[in-house]
């Protein structure tokens, strides 16, 4: 099974408990959300390449760490990534963006792709694939499976939630993809809907709940 790092910092935990709350409002959910997504960012980025450049201090000049180089693509899977990849941009201006569009056919559970758009010059690039619900795992999937005739360097997937079903899923299918998540719950139900879970990322995020 894939490298799975389950980001248990108490202020994760205590911001996805808010967040789980039904009566919390989508103004404070997408602030959490975007709190919480900088916490992801620095353990995603935890293996960015440094080198040393000359600066001068107000006292001296001395030779400080900064980034390598900016080799970064994060990827959204829409909508709801983007809840996660505003938040993740404000840590890492550089990086590059690009999106794709899925969704699981609700009679069907086939995954669907309506939009796909990388930069140009990605070969060799780190992706990050952003996406709050690993769910039973098919649009993970589906995702990298697009991203692959890219050339990545590399690719992680970040998301909030994971259930034990899509990780498996998603392991099985690419095992070399390190995940990184903020929980992994119980079980899906008769919906495909992670359990206990937050509901549905993209409604609560924009308000187009029933």
């Amino acid at each position: 099974m894939n490298q799975v790092t389950t980001i248990d910092h108490p202020l994760v935990q205590h911001k996805l408990t808010l967040m789980r709350d039904r009566n919390t409002s989508s103004a404070k959910f997408r602030a959490l959300l975007s709190e919480i997504s900088h916490l992801l960012a620095y353990e995603v980025t935890r293996d960015l390449e440094l080198r040393l450049e000359e600066i001068e201090t107000p006292l001296v000049k001395t030779k400080a760490p900064v980034l390598k180089s900016s080799n970064l693509v994060l990827v959204s899977i829409l909508r709801a990534g983007n809840g996660i990849l505003d938040g993740m941009l404000s840590l890492i201006p550089t990086a590059q963006v690009g999106h794709i569009g899925l969704y699981r056919d609700s009679l069907t559970q086939v995954v669907v792709e309506y939009y796909f758009k990388l930069p140009h010059s990605v070969k060799n690039k780190t992706f990050i694939v952003i996406d709050p619900m690993l769910a039973t795992g098919h649009t993970a999937v589906a995702a990298v499976n697009r991203i692959l005739p890219s050339q990545p360097g590399a690719i992680k997937f970040v998301c909030l939630l994971a259930s034990p079903v899509g990780l498996k899923t998603f392991s099985e299918e690419h095992p070399k993809v390190p995940i990184y998540t903020v929980a992994i719950d119980e079980k899906l139900d008769e919906n495909n809907y992670i359990v206990p879970g937050i509901g549905d990322v993209g409604d609560r995020l924009f308000g187009t709940l029933k």
